[in-house]
């Protein structure tokens, strides 16, 4: 199983310098998990810089990979997990979702740099952290 977490779908969805690395998992809607954190970020992403149409077609193409809603258990795993690595709540919870359905987390989030089971994609241009 797949999961990409919010700045692989907006890379992909602006055609962004790596956005074909992200196609192929993306385009893989049987093996693809979508965290609700995520339909909520990118969703409030497009809507801000492109309109609710556009934002509506994003949210529809992510609702083709298995929604996986927030849980307790992602929540408490969320929590200790934010601790163990020091990043923030979102990045916490979309770590956390990918540990518990044993899933691979793609990403250019440079929080995720060094976690084992996340394919980091650096982004195009920029120096890691």
């Amino acid at each position: 199983m797949n999961l990409v977490d919010s700045s692989g779908w907006l890379e992909y969805f602006s055609d962004g310098a790596n956005a074909t690395a992200f196609e192929r998992v993306l385009t893989n809607t049987e093996n693809l998990l979508v965290p609700t954190l995520c339909l909520y970020e990118v969703f409030k992403v497009v809507l801000r810089e492109r309109g609710e149409n556009e934002a509506l077609q994003a949210v529809a193409l992510m609702r083709q990979g298995s929604i996986v809603e927030l849980t307790a258990e992602i929540a408490l795993l969320a929590a200790r997990t934010s601790l163990d690595f020091r990043i923030p709540m979102a990045d916490s919870v979309i770590l956390a979702t990918g540990l518990l359905h044993k899933a691979v987390v793609w990403t250019q989030d440079a929080d995720f740099k060094d976690v084992k089971g996340v394919k980091y994609i650096p982004r195009a241009g920029k120096e890691d952290k």
